[in-house]
C-alpha cells in the first residue's frame, strides 16, 4: 500500500502546532474552511467544493503535544486511510513528520493528493509560525 509522506521543520514549539492538527478549528486555519467539529465523538467533518466531498475524520490516537492520528471514514479513495502527524521538538523548534497512509493503490488521485499535501504542509507551517495564509480550501473551492 502506498503512503504519502512529508517532513517539515517549523520555528515554533510543538504546543503551538498541536492545536492545528488535532481539531476541526485547527484544520480550518490552514486546510479547509468548511468544518464541523464533533468533539464529544472525537470526530471532524471537512467539506470541499460546496460539500460535494465530505471527509469524516475520527481522532483515534492523541498524545498532547506530540502526536495526532486520524482515521478517514469517508471520501472515496480516502476511506480507511489514516493521517498521522508526529511532532518532535529540538531546541524550541518542531519537526513535523506527516503521513497519509494506507492507500489501496497509487492512482492519479493519490499523486494529486501528494502534491496538495505538500502545499498544505507549508500553510500549516506558516500558521504555526504566526504568518497565517488561511485555508487552502474555501467552502466553494481553492483559495488564492
Amino acid at each position: 500500500m502506498p503512503d504519502v509522506k512529508h517532513s517539515i521543520s517549523m520555528d515554533t514549539p510543538p504546543d503551538h502546532v498541536y492545536p492545528l492538527i488535532s481539531s476541526g478549528s485547527g484544520f480550518s486555519s490552514w486546510w479547509a474552511a468548511d468544518f464541523t467539529d464533533h468533539e464529544s465523538k472525537r470526530m471532524v467533518k471537512l467539506g470541499f467544493f460546496d460539500r460535494a466531498t465530505i471527509f469524516r475524520l475520527k481522532l483515534v490516537r492523541a498524545t498532547v503535544p506530540f502526536e495526532a492520528e486520524w482515521r478517514c471514514e469517508t471520501g472515496g479513495e480516502w476511506q480507511g486511510t489514516k493521517l498521522l502527524f508526529l511532532l518532535q521538538e529540538t531546541g524550541g523548534r518542531t519537526l513535523l513528520r506527516f503521513s497519509h497512509a494506507g492507500w489501496q493503490q497509487e492512482t492519479d488521485y493519490f499523486v494529486s493528493c501528494n502534491t496538495t499535501w505538500g502545499e498544505l504542509m507549508y500553510r500549516l507551517k506558516a500558521t504555526a509560525e504566526g504568518r497565517p495564509r488561511g485555508p487552502l480550501f474555501s467552502v466553494t473551492g481553492f483559495t488564492n
